[in-house]
């Protein structure tokens, strides 16, 4: 008679194999449902200043491996001199970039970057790194280095499972939510993910997405 242990491997990876099938499926679903929506985006992007209307950052994916974690640039081309232009002479910026990694009123961001990161359309391209297996549709926010020490002991559990595009502090107030608490819901969903949990994020997203609360 099996034990609870291997009754429990064999379901644990049932669900990853389970996961896996959806992310690909609705991936391609969305990719060929918003293929005419990206298409407009990334020509009125390129439209502004003649770049890439694409961004590939480099982040940790599963297992500590780091990835191009591709995104619809939202950014001015001096996006690094601004940021430490406003970091260096403004200390509740600094505080408020210390604090969250982010700041509400980010002087990086253009202004189709502000309708496109207020809307979540600067994560679509994203749908590609899903298909390459470096993603997951609800998984851990992919993190930059400067922000594993952050996680502290957390990062193994932050490792153990693909990064998502959305996830369960993403429809519990978004960018509104703290850092620590951002921490606290990624670890706990790496390690307690549930096909029922990750269909209730995908609808929470989904309403999320809709009212615009806690993007910016």
């Amino acid at each position: 008679m099996a034990s609870s242990a291997s009754l429990y491997r064999t379901a644990l990876r049932s669900d990853v194999y389970l996961f896996r099938v959806m992310d690909v499926a609705i991936a391609l679903a969305l990719l060929i449902a918003l293929s005419p929506l990206m298409l407009g985006l990334a020509l009125a992007i390129s439209a502004g200043d003649g770049r890439s209307p694409f961004y590939g950052h480099r982040r940790y994916g599963k297992g500590g491996r780091t990835f191009l974690c591709y995104k619809f640039r939202s950014m001015a081309a001096d996006a690094d001199a601004r940021l430490a232009r406003l970091l260096a002479s403004d200390p509740v910026a600094r505080a408020e970039w210390h604090r969250d990694h982010k700041l509400r009123r980010d002087p990086r961001v253009t202004a189709i970057g502000r309708v496109i990161r207020k809307t979540s359309l600067d994560e679509l391209p994203q749908l590609f790194n899903i298909l390459r297996g470096e993603m997951s549709l609800v998984g851990p926010r992919p993190i930059v280095a400067a922000e594993v020490r952050r996680y502290g002991r957390r990062f193994t559990h932050y490792c153990s499972v693909r990064p998502g595009i959305t996830g369960i502090w993403q429809i519990s107030g978004r960018n509104d939510t703290g850092y620590r608490r951002r921490v606290a819901m990624d670890s706990l969903m790496a390690r307690r993910m549930t096909p029922a949990l990750y269909v209730s994020v995908l609808a929470g997203t989904a309403r999320s997405v809709l009212t615009g609360h806690g993007a910016y």
